[in-house]
């Protein structure tokens, strides 16, 4: 007699619900592991070439996987709330059986070879899910990218739309139906962006929270990895099961990890007592008005559930983007130039090679003062913690762009604000800071494309950061509304 859950994998919209909806319908039996992956791989195939999610899927590796942990859970060995999802990752970490491409063609297939499994995907499938394949991105996760080896990534509200930052492909594929969920990387705002472009949730842990073994990490003192998901309550189950130390990583937190989705279960659905701060140098004139105007009304809608909000001043935030590309792109130059950018310069895209170039040029006395500035601008931020719980702004202060409005080409002092500067400007004091920072979903556009609410707070304090987020999700429904993917 076939289970509900294989009714349940010939309906499509499965694709579409949280994590944990998949979750709660695998451990009772009622959907199965398998008809959910074959489900994914059917939302694949109708849409993924126009979206351009993913460079590598192992479509048979998958099944086999789903079908050991039908197995497993039938017959009593259930592992957890993760056991039996699909996941996809960025194509930044290493997975044996696949090739970690980077989104470049510079590299050759004996490069691409992984020298291991990243830990944060051993600790996924540890926990039961079924990696389905690596994801699309910017060019060696830098951001920037004008024309993508493995095709232009589209947004899945409107294709004619820019998809984001260097975690592109992860929210593409869990905003289109094709996982449970995804997991990025956030240098600089590549897990928060795509989540805010593509109508999503996505978190920035704090530093050191998630173990970066595994993963090429050029921006050494600010790569973080972090889930993609469709629901905050989806984000705190994923975080749970990849947070904690791992000694093969030099620069892993011995913090203690709370049982964050146990946490959303026990408390109260009002924020009465909390202190939200509105951080007034990104919250401006420079906002776009449709931004402001969804903005307003998640203020609103926090008060309404009992928060208290006040003003905060940050005036040193505003020196975040100069001083973050200052010296997170020296990194990433310093790790090139001895590599592949001297001898394989024209392979570049030409965004990617400008960048890194520019950065490789600046003076080792020029990056030593903006490491210190850093921490002076990082110093601020912290101390506002005494006053607030949550910093709160726009995760982007403009709506989606098309894309060609959005690619990083700079031709004259004109372009430097609104291609530059204007995407990172709310993004960049949290990653210079390495403070935990969600994106969730917080309205529409005119155009009918996401916009979204960001929440941040102190270093290993992701426990506030999802008690408002969920609170909010439980008095909205933005983030239960899903692109327009056709499937055949």
């Amino acid at each position: 007699m076939p289970t509900v859950g294989r009714i349940l994998g010939v309906d499509q919209g499965i694709v579409f619900q949280p994590a944990w909806v998949q979750a709660d319908l695998i451990r009772s039996k009622q959907l199965s592991p398998v008809a959910l992956v074959r489900a994914c791989l059917d939302q694949i195939r109708s849409s993924d070439d126009v979206l351009k999610a993913w460079i590598s899927l192992d479509e048979e590796r998958a099944l086999r996987q789903a079908a050991l942990a039908e197995h497993e859970i039938q017959n009593g060995g259930w592992r957890g709330p993760l056991h039996g999802l699909v996941f996809g990752v960025k194509d930044q970490m290493h997975a044996r059986g696949f090739p970690t491409t980077l989104g470049t063609k510079v590299l050759t297939p004996e490069e691409m070879s992984p020298p291991c499994t990243a830990t944060v995907i051993e600790r996924l499938e540890q926990a039961g899910a079924i990696l389905l394949g690596k994801q699309n991105l910017h060019e060696f996760g830098k951001g920037g990218t004008i024309n993508f080896p493995y095709g232009q990534p589209k947004n899945p509200w409107n294709p004619a739309y820019n998809a984001s930052s260097t975690s592109t492909g992860s929210g593409i594929a869990t905003a289109a139906g094709h996982c449970s969920f995804s997991i990025g990387e956030d240098t600089g705002g590549s897990i928060r962006g795509p989540s805010s472009v593509n109508g999503i949730c996505g978190i920035r842990p704090t530093f050191g929270r998630v173990s970066r073994h595994g993963a090429v990490m050029a921006a050494y003192t600010s790569d973080t990895i972090g889930p993609m998901a469709r629901s905050v309550k989806d984000l705190a189950m994923i975080l749970r099961v990849i947070s904690g130390h791992d000694a093969k990583d030099a620069l892993s937190a011995t913090e203690p990890v709370p049982a964050f989705d146990d946490e959303l279960q026990a408390t109260s659905e009002n924020l009465t007592g909390s202190r939200i701060g509105v951080v007034e140098e990104i919250v401006n004139s420079s906002v776009h008005p449709e931004v402001m105007s969804a903005f307003n009304e998640a203020i609103q809608t926090l008060e309404k559930l009992g928060a208290t909000v006040q003003r905060i001043s940050l005036p040193l935030a505003k020196w975040a983007v100069p001083l973050q590309m200052l010296t997170a792109d020296c990194d990433v130059a310093a790790w090139f130039m001895g590599t592949y950018l001297k001898d394989r310069y024209a392979q570049f895209d030409v965004g990617t090679r400008t960048r890194l170039v520019a950065s490789s040029l600046i003076p080792a006395s020029v990056y030593s003062r903006a490491m210190r500035a850093r921490r002076i601008v990082r110093r601020q931020l912290l101390d506002s913690f005494n006053e607030v719980d949550v910093l709160v702004t726009p995760t982007n202060v403009t709506p989606p762009k098309k894309i060609e409005d959005a690619q990083e080409r700079v031709g004259e002092e004109s372009d430097m604000v609104p291609r530059l500067i204007q995407r990172r400007i709310s993004l960049y004091p949290f990653s210079l800071s390495n403070v935990p920072a969600m994106s969730i979903p917080m309205g529409f556009s005119k155009n009918h494309l996401p916009l979204a609410l960001q929440i941040a707070a102190k270093p290993f304090d992701e426990s506030m950061v999802f008690r408002v987020g969920y609170a909010y999700q439980q008095a909205t429904n933005w983030h239960q509304q899903h692109p327009p993917v056709k499937w055949s």
